[in-house]
């Protein structure tokens, strides 16, 4: 099937600020990397929300007959901030406090990490590289900058030379229409301290001092790459030198993903990336996430009902179709009242989509399917517009209502096609899983936890305490939350 060719696809390129007939660099293949998380703690609904918008694009471009290699990279070599302190590397500070080893916080963050993304019915990606896993590739970039011009060695560190890159006629700011006068002005020199000839020049590889953990060896010494770096090594070494589209949060749009640009066309002398695009923030109840400020919820205590905003736990389904009824462009706010009123309308969809079996068909339709159908492509077609797509959906149910009602009529051919599209677009390009296939499996899943609860139960009735914990550790990892309460213990997943 390769509807690709029967359909003009329309993204917004952030690069350009407008929206481009989206053209692949070799027909009926494309090339789509999106840049994964920092496995230092558990994922935060930001990055699930960036990460299923991605996910739904995957699906579309699937669905349209392409052949996609998706690469998520997964960053798992510690980042300095802006002081340069050992002590404030992530990974470091996170091992420290859960007395692991950095690699024992990385594992344990990527498994949570997966399960919860599985949990909202993602499919992977075709490639999921690591960064400790590319130091090789990552060290062959720093030399041919080195080579080029674009970057030098100071006190065992490289860095990237903003101002050599511009003086050969290239543009660092061009994603973010910003001049090299404006990023020195606003620069703070705390990165490098006074080890780089520039204050916006960027680490390529940083020295480790003896008290850093996380660290490999180099031709500038023992040290590790700077976080810029590893998304570079990773897209050139799976997609090429140019590839089709790199996506990501808004708020890596500067610096992460202007330094690729810089990186990309310092080494290979072509920009690498044909289609720039960024998925926006997540609020809850009109303000920034934060866990300062309190206003923070992890994606489990959402689905758990473990939390002080909403009032009720919400199955993985009603916050997927609730996410999607935002634009991935547009800030996306969640509250108590979004989400009640995301579970009556995906119950209105289900239910819609259930009455469609009982129809009867006639021997003339008075609904025009191929025009609605038409238009849910055109949603999608139009950078990918889930709401409008869904209010489409909608329209396809109020089709089901009516025939239903007998206030229409439908052939057998319109009816299968109105039943198809609504599948298709529900389960394989939104991506919600569709529960009444899954059902059977469901009830032996939960027959399966049920007897691990006992088996719990027992274990902690012998005062077997080790047992217990580690059959709700286990559980916790596949996803599965358990809840001791004075009627039992209960669970979700």
């Amino acid at each position: 099937m390769q509807l690709y060719n029967d359909y003009t696809l329309k993204i917004y390129n952030s690069s350009t600020a407008e929206k481009e007939t989206f053209v692949p660099i070799t027909e009926g293949n494309i090339g789509m990397y999106v840049c994964g998380p920092t496995v230092y703690s558990h994922v935060h609904l930001g990055n699930v929300r960036t990460f299923m918008s991605f996910d739904v694009i995957y699906r579309y471009l699937l669905h349209l007959g392409y052949k996609v290699r998706y690469v998520r990279n997964i960053t798992d070599a510690g980042h300095l901030t802006d002081d340069g302190d050992v002590n404030n590397d992530r990974f470091v500070k996170q091992s420290r406090l859960e007395k692991l080893e950095p690699m024992e916080v990385v594992q344990k963050y990527t498994v949570d990490f997966h399960n919860v993304l599985n949990l909202f019915n993602f499919l992977p990606p075709t490639i999921e590289p690591t960064a400790t896993g590319h130091i090789v590739e990552q060290i062959e970039l720093i030399q041919k900058l080195i080579k080029k011009g674009f970057a030098y060695e100071s006190q065992g560190s490289v860095y990237f030379d903003v101002i050599a890159y511009n003086q050969k006629g290239l543009n660092y700011g061009e994603l973010n229409n910003r001049n090299i006068d404006e990023l020195i002005a606003n620069t703070r020199d705390l990165d490098g301290q006074n080890e780089k000839r520039n204050p916006q020049d960027f680490a390529l590889w940083k020295h480790a001092s003896p008290a850093h953990i996380m660290r490999w060896n180099s031709p500038w010494g023992a040290g590790f790459p700077g976080w810029h770096l590893e998304c570079t090594a990773m897209s050139t070494k799976y997609l090429g030198d140019r590839f089709d589209i790199h996506g990501g949060g808004m708020d890596l749009k500067f610096p992460h993903h202007e330094c690729e640009i810089a990186q990309g066309k310092g080494c290979n002398d072509t920009p690498p990336v044909n289609y720039w695009m960024h998925a926006n923030m997540l609020t809850m109840n009109g303000l920034r996430m934060s866990k300062t400020t309190g206003n923070y919820i992890l994606p489990m205590q959402l689905l758990t009902g473990e939390n002080t905003f909403f009032e009720k736990s919400f199955n993985a389904n009603i916050v997927r179709f609730c996410f999607l009824q935002a634009h991935y462009r547009s800030v996306l706010d969640i509250s108590n009242d979004a989400m009640m009123a995301s579970e009556k309308g995906f119950n209105r969809l289900m239910e819609g989509l259930a009455l469609l079996d009982t129809i009867s068909v006639q021997d003339k339709s008075s609904i025009d399917v191929l025009a609605w159908k038409n238009a849910c492509y055109e949603a999608m077609n139009d950078d990918f517009n889930t709401p409008i797509l869904i209010a489409n959906l909608f329209e396809g149910i109020r089709f089901a209502n009516l025939l239903n009602d007998k206030r229409a009529s439908i052939t057998n051919a319109d009816l299968e096609l109105l039943k198809n599209t609504l599948h298709t677009f529900i389960f394989d390009v939104l991506g919600i899983r569709n529960e009444k296939t899954t059902s059977n499996s469901s009830a032996k899943l939960e027959g399966v936890i049920e007897m691990l609860i006992g088996m719990r139960n027992d274990a902690r009735a012998n005062k077997n305490w080790v047992l217990s914990d580690q059959i709700r550790d286990n559980l916790a990892n596949l996803g599965i939350q358990l809840k001791d309460g004075k009627d039992g213990t209960t669970f979700t997943y």
